[in-house]
């Protein structure tokens, strides 16, 4: 499994919870098209963070890279469920950051892979 992490800082405006329906909306869609197993939305608790950690952390699993092109490839198909459905969480996000992770130590044992 791997681990596509994202940390988020919403707008001023944005209201936690309507957020949070508007992420789970999306990533259940997401999920029951296949493309993703899981999501974990967390919220700093308490303001304890250095300043170089966002409000919230987003947490979804994917089997493979295999299962995460298929991820992006349906978040570039433009449907009208799928722009309505982003657009909604979209509007929210002031600014987020993202990363893949991976459990380790993994059989792959790679630190680095490039074609260049």
């Amino acid at each position: 499994m791997n681990m596509y992490v994202c940390s988020i800082d919403l707008r001023n405006d944005a209201k936690a919870l309507v957020f949070a329906k508007a992420l789970s909306d999306w990533m259940d869609h997401l999920k029951d098209r296949g493309v993703i197993l899981g999501w974990t939305l967390m919220r700093r608790k308490l303001g304890l963070s250095s300043d170089r950690h966002r409000d919230f952390l987003l947490q979804i699993e994917v089997e493979d890279m295999a299962q995460l092109d298929q991820a992006f490839r349906t978040l570039a198909s433009h449907d009208d469920t799928i722009d309505s459905l982003y657009r909604a969480l979209h509007d929210h996000i002031l600014a987020a950051d993202a990363g893949l992770f991976r459990p380790f130590p993994d059989s792959e044992r790679a630190e680095r892979v490039a074609f260049l």
